[in-house]
C-alpha cells in the first residue's frame, strides 16, 4: 500500500449520497414513463417468470440486448433454451455505419436484426423481453451525485465539455429508445425495456460464457472500465452459475480507464478509444524498468493505494475531472509529462480518409519512456486489486473484463506475478497458480448481450456452452453480393474458385493462400459472419508472412498506413504457437481458449525473433491467436498449409479495415482493398460456400493490376495440377 499523497475521493460524499437518494425515486418514475425499467421493477419480474414457464414448458425464449447511451452502441439476440444460452447475433452499429466507435443511436443493427427474426419465424412482439447494459435511472442519479459530492470543482467540468463526453445527450438518445426500436422492429407496441447495471452485464457474460463457469470452483470477476452507473470498478466472486457482487468503487474520478485513456491520448496525440492500444504498444520501446525509467516513479504519484485493493486517483495532479478540457493537467502533472496534446491537434486514426497524406508525429525516446511508465502505474493499480482479491476470496480462477481487459500486456504479466510461487508464499497452497480468461468483448460492444445473460441468468436459465469463437456480428455476405461489389467500380477483377464446403477444395484454396503468403504477397479473407469486438479473428482479416524482415514496415507503411512502432499479431495453430511462443498454463483451460481471441499476449521463445520477426514486438511478446480447426476451419487449414510451405504453422493477421472499422458488408471489403494500397487481392466467400479471388486491377502506385497475383496463381497450378474454379 502507499501513503496517502495528495487529495484522494470526494470532499462531500455524504451530500452526494444524499442527492442520490432524494434523485433515484424520481428518475425511476421517469423512465417508467418513457418505458425504461430497472431489474427490480414487477415488471422485470413478470418477464423472468415469463421466461422461466416457457423453459419449463420445452419452449425457447428469445431476448434482444440493447446498449445505448454509449460508445460502440449495438443490439444482439439472444436464445434460451433447457440447453442453455446461445448468441445468435451481437449486431456492431459501428460496423453498418463505418464509424469506429459509434455512439449514435443503432437503426442500422436492429434493421439488421429482423432476417435473424424471420428465419426462426418469430416476430419481434414475440420477444420474451428487450434488455439493455445500463440502467439508465441510476446513471443519471449517479451524475448528480457526481457532482454534489465534488462541488464547487465540479462546476467546472459542467461548464465545460469533459474529455471523456458529457453523457446527458446520449442520456436524452435513450429516452427515445423504446420509440425508435419500435419503428426500426416494425413492433405493433412499444416495447418495455429492462435495464441492468453496465456492469453487471460486462461480468454475466464474460463469466458465463468462460472455461471457469460449470462447476463449483470460485471464480473472481473483475469489471474495470471508464465508469458505470456506481463508479469504474465492480468484482464478483461467482459459483455454479451465480454472482455476487463483493464490492464496487463509488466515485467516477478514480476511474482507471479514464486515467489510461487521458494520459495515452494527451500525451499520445490520438483520440480516447483510438489511443489507449496505440500507447500500449509504444510502451514496448520505452525504458519498461520501475527502477530506471525517468518518468515512473514521479508519475507513480497518480495513484494511492489503499487498504482492501482500493485504488484512488491523486486529484492534486489532474484537473480534467473537475475543469474538463480548460485545464487539463497540474502544475506537478505538467512537469512530469510536459503540456497534453490538446484535440484540435490531434490525428484521428479511425477516419483515414487520404491514407498517403497521413504524417505521423515523431516518436522520440522521451514519448516512448513516458508511455512505458503510464504502463506500469497501470499495471501497479491492476497488481493491487488483483492482490487483494485472490488472498480475501482464496479463488485462483479469474475473469477480466471492462475495457481496461483489452490492455494485453498487462494480462500476461498478471499470470507472471501470481504464479505458482505467489501462491505459496502468501497463502500456502502448492501446485495453484491464477488462471485468467478475457472474452473478446470486454469493452461496451459486448454489454448488449451481457444484458440477456444477466437477465436469463437471473431467472434460473442454466448457462450453454462456453466460447470457442467470435464470429456474431452482422449476417455472412451472399454470393450474389460479393459479385455485386466486385463488379460495381469496373476497376476490380474476380475468379470463382469453387465450393469450400468441400473439405477438399477448402484444403486446395487454403494452399493456394499459404503459396501467396509465403511468396511475399498480401492477402486478405472475407467470409461468413462478422468477429464481433475489436479483433479480427479470420473472417475479417489480412494476411502477410511474418517471415519476412519487411512486412511489418510494408504492413504499416502501405497497407494499414499507421505508426511504425505498431506491433503486428500472428494467428498460429495450436501446435505452431506452443513451438514458437511461451503460453502460460494459466490460460490453458480448455485447449488455450484464452488465447483464441487476441486479448492476451506471450513471450516469445529463444530463436522465434529470428524465425518470424514480423510479430515479435521490441519487449519479446505478441498477441497470439490460437485458430482451433473447430473454430475456423479454412484459417487452420491455411495455418497447416504454411506449416508445409514455410516451416511454421503461423501468419501476419491483421484486421480487414483501413481508417475504419472492422468492413462488414462486400462494398466494405471491397473498398479497403482499394484503400490498401499493398495489399494484393482478397478471398471472398458467400453463405453457400462459393469462393472468390479478388483484386484491384488497376496499375497506380505499388498496384500492379493483378499481375504478381495471377503469376503466383499459374505457378500453383503448375506445380499442384489443381485447376480451380
Amino acid at each position: 500500500m502507499s501513503r496517502i499523497h495528495g487529495i484522494v475521493g470526494p470532499p462531500y460524499p455524504g451530500l452526494g449520497e444524499l442527492g442520490l437518494k432524494t434523485a433515484r425515486p424520481v428518475l425511476r418514475r421517469l423512465g417508467r414513463a418513457a418505458g425504461l425499467f430497472v431489474r427490480t421493477d414487477r415488471w422485470a419480474e413478470d418477464r423472468r417468470q415469463d421466461l422461466r414457464r416457457r423453459l419449463d414448458r420445452g419452449r425457447p425464449a428469445w431476448l434482444i440486448g440493447i446498449n445505448v447511451a454509449a460508445h460502440n452502441t449495438g443490439l444482439a439476440l439472444v436464445e434460451v433454451t433447457g440447453d442453455g444460452l446461445q448468441l445468435v447475433c451481437n449486431n456492431e452499429e459501428e460496423r453498418f455505419r463505418g464509424v469506429k466507435h459509434y455512439a449514435g443511436y443503432p437503426d442500422r443493427a436492429a434493421e439488421a436484426l429482423l432476417p435473424f427474426l424471420e428465419e426462426r419465424s418469430i416476430g419481434p412482439d414475440d420477444v420474451c423481453a428487450v434488455v439493455a447494459g445500463w440502467d439508465f435511472a441510476e446513471l443519471a442519479a449517479n451524475l448528480g451525485r457526481w457532482a454534489l459530492e465534488d462541488l464547487p470543482d465540479s462546476l467546472g467540468a459542467l461548464r465545460s465539455q469533459s474529455w471523456q463526453g458529457n453523457p446527458m445527450p446520449d442520456l436524452l438518445q435513450a429516452l427515445g429508445t423504446t420509440r425508435r426500436l419500435r419503428r426500426a422492429l416494425g413492433m405493433r407496441r412499444k416495447p418495455r425495456i429492462v435495464g441492468h447495471r453496465h456492469h453487471d452485464a460486462h461480468a454475466a457474460f464474460s463469466y458465463g460464457v468462460s472455461p471457469f463457469a460449470r462447476d463449483d470452483e470460485p471464480v473472481l470477476i473483475t469489471v474495470i472500465d471508464g465508469v458505470g452507473e456506481d463508479g469504474p470498478l465492480s468484482a464478483y466472486l461467482a459459483r455454479g452459475g451465480e454472482m455476487q457482487l463483493l464490492r464496487q468503487s463509488r466515485t467516477i474520478y478514480d476511474s482507471l480507464g479514464a486515467l489510461y485513456a487521458m494520459l495515452s491520448s494527451t500525451q499520445g496525440g490520438w483520440p480516447p478509444l483510438s489511443s489507449e492500444g496505440r500507447w500500449m504498444g509504444a510502451a514496448a520501446w520505452g525504458d519498461g524498468d520501475r527502477l530506471t525509467n525517468p518518468v515512473y516513479r514521479r508519475l507513480r504519484g497518480l495513484l494511492h493505494l489503499g487498504p482492501d485493493g482500493q485504488v484512488s486517483i491523486n486529484r492534486a495532479m489532474v484537473r480534467w475531472y473537475r475543469l474538463g478540457t480548460h485545464a487539463l493537467y497540474s502544475d506537478e502533472l505538467l512537469d512530469i509529462l510536459g503540456p497534453p496534446i490538446l484535440p484540435e491537434d490531434m490525428w484521428n486514426p479511425d477516419s483515414v480518409l487520404t491514407p498517403e497524406e497521413i504524417v505521423h508525429a515523431p516518436t522520440s525516446p522521451a514519448r516512448l519512456d513516458k508511455a512505458a511508465a503510464c504502463q506500469m502505474v497501470f499495471e501497479d493499480a491492476i497488481f493491487h486489486v488483483v492482490d487483494h482479491l485472490l488472498r480475501s476470496t482464496g479463488a485462483s480462477r479469474l475473469v477480466m473484463t471492462g475495457g481496461t481487459a483489452l490492455n494485453c500486456v498487462a494480462s500476461m504479466r498478471l499470470l507472471d506475478r501470481f504464479d505458482e510461487g505467489w501462491f505459496e508464499r502468501n497463502t500456502g497452497r502448492k501446485d495453484t497458480r491464477l488462471h485468467l480468461w478475457v472474452p473478446p468483448t470486454p469493452g461496451d460492444a459486448g454489454v448488449a448481450m451481457g444484458a440477456a445473460w444477466d437477465f436469463a441468468l437471473s431467472a434460473g436459465a442454466p448457462l450453454g456452452p462456453n466460447l470457442r469463437h467470435a464470429f456474431w456480428c452482422g449476417r455472412s455476405p451472399t454470393s450474389a453480393g460479393i459479385r455485386r461489389a466486385a463488379t460495381a467500380t469496373g476497376e476490380d477483377r474476380l475468379i470463382e474458385l469453387g465450393d469450400l464446403g468441400s473439405p477438399e477444395r477448402r484444403d486446395q484454396v487454403a494452399d493456394l493462400l499459404a503459396w501467396v503468403v509465403s511468396e511475399g504477397g498480401v492477402v486478405g479473407i472475407y467470409q461468413g459472419q462478422g468477429e464481433t469486438g475489436p479483433r479480427a479473428l479470420g473472417h475479417r482479416t489480412i494476411l502477410a508472412d511474418a517471415r519476412r524482415p519487411d512486412t511489418l514496415a510494408l504492413i504499416n507503411d502501405r497497407v494499414k498506413f499507421r505508426e511504425p512502432f505498431r506491433p503486428l499479431a500472428p494467428m498460429a495453430t495450436l501446435e505452431g504457437a506452443r513451438e514458437l511462443f511461451e503460453l502460460s498454463e494459466g490460460a490453458s483451460d480448455d485447449g488455450y481458449n484464452a488465447y483464441h481471441y487476441m486479448v492476451l499476449t506471450a513471450p516469445a521463445r529463444p530463436g522465434t525473433k529470428e524465425k518470424v520477426p514480423a510479430v515479435v514486438h521490441e519487449d519479446g511478446t505478441a498477441r497470439v491467436q490460437v485458430v482451433p480447426p473447430d473454430a475456423e476451419p479454412l484459417c487452420h487449414a491455411f495455418l497447416r498449409a504454411m506449416g508445409r510451405r514455410a516451416g511454421v504453422e503461423l501468419a501476419v493477421n491483421t484486421s480487414l479495415n483501413v481508417g475504419a472499422p472492422i468492413c462488414q458488408t462486400p462494398e466494405q471489403a471491397i473498398e479497403t482493398l482499394h484503400r490498401a494500397k499493398g495489399m494484393d487481392g482478397l478471398l471472398m466467400v458467400g453463405d453457400d460456400g462459393r469462393a472468390f479471388l479478388v483484386w484491384h486491377a488497376v496499375r497506380e502506385g505499388a498496384k500492379d493490376g493483378g499481375e504478381r497475383l495471377m503469376g503466383w496463381l499459374e505457378r500453383w497450378k503448375a506445380e499442384t495440377g489443381v485447376s480451380l474454379g
